[in-house]
């Protein structure tokens, strides 16, 4: 409100210096005329033509005031005189018929044989003017001033009244009610956006929230088979007299422990991948060579089960991204599709560069995955019952799914009548 009647000073002041200049201006252009028609008459027709033409104009309703004064400085025609000013423009007293005294601008300018001729016009008009300037800008700093008032109560109870409701939705928040959500008004104003983003921020706590809560239910529910048995192992060993049975129901034990910390590792990596930790790491990597080399790394062991591994020769492919995640989600792909494609299965993996995304596909034709269950071996520790019996944990897909999406990418699973086609969508670029 300050700031807006600040301004409409301002606009004024600068309003009144303008149309003061101007008015004072056209005052004196009427003045110079007169008196320059006057010096005209004066050079043809003599000083008496002057004497009468100020008698007849002297008076009239709206007329300039005249005066002539001889060289004695006596005013001889006219009621203006200016005794001892020197000519030029001058602001003279002059008493009018009711008795005020008037300021007149007047031009005072010599005639012939010592006489000067004085011709001016009253400054009320001035006046008058920049009287209503000033009473219109201050009649509009009144407004100013009552629509700022106004305004402003109106803008900061509508501000007040919305942070107050971001503030009872963080309060929700803190007791406990984290489905709550700061509503917003789709005007598209800073505070709409910043709802929005809170609202993402609160969507994607809820979501870390439900995925601990789930890994949680997970550890306690799927861990509780390998820890139970390594308990039972170890109490075995415990009773057996045998030295032999003893230690080999140690080195059982020893197994299922690194299984547990394998597990544990799994979660602690798709943890820190989810979290977004690794992003740091990102650098541009040749993606050929990556999958070329994990590719060859596993040929052997395709080889040694019976299975073709083949790998179609890609272009040049480079992006931003973490090496070693990447490495790894394309051996868990390839791990996975050894490990369940079966005995003589044929794997293909190709890599292939689209207009907006760099594809990484793995297909067999296994068995594959019911159509119904493709998008639950995502979850953690979920695992098919045709695969119960083999080794793992179930966080191979989890750990695939986290490092692809860490990346700005989707994992996509198909039907590939017969076996399961892997697709991975990378950002281009």
């Amino acid at each position: 409100m300050a700031l807006f009647a600040v301004s409409v000073v301002v606009l004024g002041a600068v309003v009144f210096l303008i149309a003061h200049g101007a008015v004072e201006e056209q005052l004196e252009a009427r003045i110079r005329s007169e008196v320059s028609a006057l010096q005209s008459e004066a050079r043809l027709s003599g000083l008496h033509a002057v004497l009468e033409e100020i008698g007849e104009r002297t008076g009239g309703p709206g007329q300039l005031e005249y005066g002539v004064e001889n060289p004695a400085g006596a005013l001889v025609a006219g009621r203006l005189s200016a005794p001892g000013r020197k000519a030029g423009w001058a602001t003279v007293p002059l008493r009018m018929r009711g008795g005020e005294v008037e300021p007149i601008r007047t031009h005072i300018v010599p005639l012939a044989d010592g006489y000067r001729l004085l011709v001016g016009d009253e400054l009320e008009r001035v006046e008058e003017v920049d009287g209503a300037i000033l009473q219109a800008f201050g009649s509009i700093l009144l407004i100013t001033l009552l629509l700022g008032a106004i305004g402003g109560y109106l803008l900061s109870r509508d501000l007040a009244g919305r942070i107050e409701a971001i503030a009872r939705t963080a309060g929700a928040i803190i007791e406990g009610d984290l489905g709550q959500r700061i509503g917003h008004r789709a005007q598209g104003d800073d505070l709409d956006r910043l709802s929005a983003t809170l609202n993402l921020m609160l969507d994607r706590i809820a979501t870390l929230m439900d995925s601990l809560r789930q890994v949680s239910n997970d550890v306690a529910h799927d861990l509780r088979t390998p820890l139970t048995r390594l308990r039972q192992r170890l109490e075995l060993a415990q009773t057996v007299e045998g030295e032999a049975e003893r230690l080999g129901l140690v080195r059982m034990a020893i197994e299922d422990s690194d299984g547990l910390l394998e597990t544990f590792s799994a979660l602690l990596r798709i943890a820190q991948i989810e979290g977004g930790a690794r992003r740091a790491g990102f650098r541009p990597i040749n993606l050929k060579g990556l999958v070329t080399t994990v590719v060859d790394a596993y040929a052997p062991s395709a080889e040694d089960n019976g299975q073709s591994l083949t790998l179609a020769e890609p272009g040049a492919i480079s992006l931003d991204g973490d090496p070693e995640l990447l490495t790894q989600m394309i051996a868990n792909l390839l791990a996975n599709a050894l490990a369940h494609a079966g005995a003589g299965a044929r794997i293909a993996v190709n890599l292939q560069a689209r207009p907006d995304a760099v594809a990484i596909t793995v297909i067999d034709d296994g068995p594959g995955i019911p159509a119904v269950d493709r998008e639950r071996v995502f979850d953690r520790f979920f695992r098919l019952e045709q695969s119960r019996t083999s080794a793992g944990n179930g966080l191979g897909l989890s750990l695939v799914r986290a490092i692809a999406r860490l990346h700005g990418g989707e994992v996509l699973l198909y039907d590939a009548a017969p076996g399961l086609k892997v697709e991975i969508l990378l950002p281009a670029g």
